[in-house]
């Protein structure tokens, strides 16, 4: 298993709490994500998930970018930064 840490920077700040929470929710419909943590910390949209498969995070980057189009209002430079991929025994 891995456990992957994103961020997106770059969200409007209006938006980024409820982006958060609708981010958690869009990925409760793709359980091959566990352990999913979405929040937002004043500046950014960090994710956290755990899966068996994504060695380098650009599974989960994929589909985070897809959940902030989703879920964030309005056209900003999503910049999606890898912070850590950590390998674990769950």
């Amino acid at each position: 298993m891995y456990r992957i840490v994103l961020v997106s920077e770059g969200v409007p700040p209006a938006s980024g709490e409820a982006g958060a929470r609708g981010i958690a929710e869009e990925f409760t419909h793709r359980p091959w994500h566990k352990n999913v943590k979405s929040e937002w910390d004043g500046s950014r949209i960090i994710i956290q998930a755990d899966n068996d498969f994504d060695s380098d995070g650009s599974a989960l980057a994929d589909e985070f970018s897809d959940a902030i189009s989703a879920c964030v209002p309005g056209l900003f430079d999503r910049n999606i930064v890898v912070v850590s991929v950590t390998p674990t025994l769950l």
